[in-house]
């Protein structure tokens, strides 16, 4: 028999029902591999009566968090939001307990607070599943890759924005349509900001780059796009270039300085993270030792989500009994304070999509103000079968600064023969 270490769930929606499912089912499979008898004592959450399709037993339901807290090792929290799932977790790590949670956003925006509270406390966070659900990337950062300088980070980390941009490659498809069918069939939520703006994978970049470089930078410090822009033309041509659209995680060392974005971005389509489709999520790391990893898997969902929380509740109950609570810290600040690399200053090569009048002169015109800022054209394409008044105009570009894409960018949108917005989207040759 090994010791008994006591679980408390804070919230029985999706992801609290899956992970009280998997520590009630897999119990003896959990005692038998880490040797801790880790027991589901208490669930917390506003509704208890509602039927979850868990079969609990009722003295585990609750709606009192500060019992929950008092009689549990580990606190789990799946609540969601910034502010009460914050203040839940200061109580439990000033209580002493354990806390384990699946909240990027609270993370992403509170950690640093969540962290010190951790350290003050001497007691262990987890948060695996806060990013790409059930692969275990943050632990492959924490310790599978810990004597590595990490060069670069790339991530899909939004299986929404990544089943919307697959269908409209297969299809030819709009972005509306695809969404509506999205949230038809539960992939997208009814309001769908936070994915398809970009501030989902923004909140699991952020914590990423924390990881890799020492620093909690915050959400503030990540450049953020979404995929709203994206049209059937763009898709079409960026597959006869060879590229495919992802709503891309950019986090790089560059000279010591770090850089972190998210945008759609054209990625080759024959390289390892072009092949995932669907709602399945990627992130691709690369240390100066290991060189390139790749993990690949659900992203999100109940039990993908559930996996990853019953695994960090798992690590930290064996640290509990083998009297070694935080072997691993929750975060390690580096020595040094690490730059950010503005969005502006990083070098690019671009794809441009606008609209022009179909009259002569028009290609010297923009190619005339991408030459005023030394910017070198790749490919300049007129899709057959264009006609009208109006055109489409493809440029692709050399590296530039991005700095230098933009102001031309703002100058060719002025010229008489441009219709409309300029759109301007990043390629990176992964």
């Amino acid at each position: 028999m090994g010791k008994v270490v006591k679980v408390g769930i804070i919230g029985f929606g999706t992801v609290g029902a899956g992970a009280a499912e998997n520590l009630l089912k897999n119990h003896d499979v959990i005692l038998e591999r880490s040797g801790v008898d880790v027991q589901l004592v208490k669930i917390a959450d506003k509704d208890i009566t509602t039927d979850r399709g868990v079969q609990v037993p009722a003295s585990l339901l609750t709606t009192n968090v500060d019992e929950l807290i008092a009689e549990a090792d580990i606190v789990v929290e799946l609540i969601g939001g910034t502010t009460i799932a914050g203040d839940f977790i200061l109580k439990a790590l000033n209580a002493g307990k354990a806390v384990v949670t699946a909240n990027k956003a609270l993370l992403a925006t509170r950690g640093a607070e969540l962290f010190a509270a951790a350290e003050k406390n001497n007691c262990d966070l987890y948060y695996e599943a806060s990013v790409a659900g059930g692969i275990p990337v943050i632990k492959a950062l924490r310790e599978g890759l810990v004597s590595n300088k990490i060069q670069r980070m790339y991530g899909i980390m939004n299986g929404t924005c990544n089943y919307i941009l697959t269908r409209m490659e297969a299809e030819g498809a709009a972005f509306e349509p695809v969404l509506k069918d999205a949230q038809a069939l539960g992939y997208a939520e009814a309001n769908p900001s936070l994915d398809v703006d970009g501030f989902d994978t923004a909140h699991k970049a952020a914590i990423l780059a924390g990881l890799a470089y020492g620093k909690w930078f915050g959400l503030e410090a990540v450049s953020v796009e979404g995929i709203r822009n994206i049209t059937e033309l763009d898709m079409t041509m960026a597959a006869q270039l060879g590229y495919r659209f992802k709503l891309l995680a950019v986090i790089k060392n560059i000279a010591g300085a770090v850089q972190i974005s998210v945008a759609p971005t054209l990625i080759p389509a024959n390289s390892m993270l072009g092949a995932i489709s669907g709602v399945f999520n990627g992130v691709m790391i690369e240390g100066d030792t290991v060189g390139q990893t790749l993990f690949y898997g659900r992203g999100a969902g109940r039990d993908a989500t559930a996996s990853a929380v019953v695994a960090d509740v798992t690590d930290v109950a064996m640290n509990i009994a083998n009297n070694c609570v935080r072997r691993v810290p929750a975060f390690r600040a580096g020595k040094n304070d690490v730059p950010l690399v503005k969005i502006e200053d990083v070098t690019n090569r671009f794809y441009l999509r606008l609209t022009v009048k179909e009259q002569t002169g028009v290609m010297a015109a923009v190619t005339e103000v991408l030459a005023q800022y030394q910017i070198s054209i790749s490919s300049l394409m007129q899709p057959e079968g264009s006609s009208g008044d109006q055109v489409p105009l493809l440029i692709v570009t050399h590296a530039t600064k991005e700095v230098a894409m933009q102001q031309a960018i703002k100058e060719i949108a002025q010229l008489d023969c441009v219709c409309g917005d300029v759109n301007m989207f990043r390629i990176e040759d992964i």
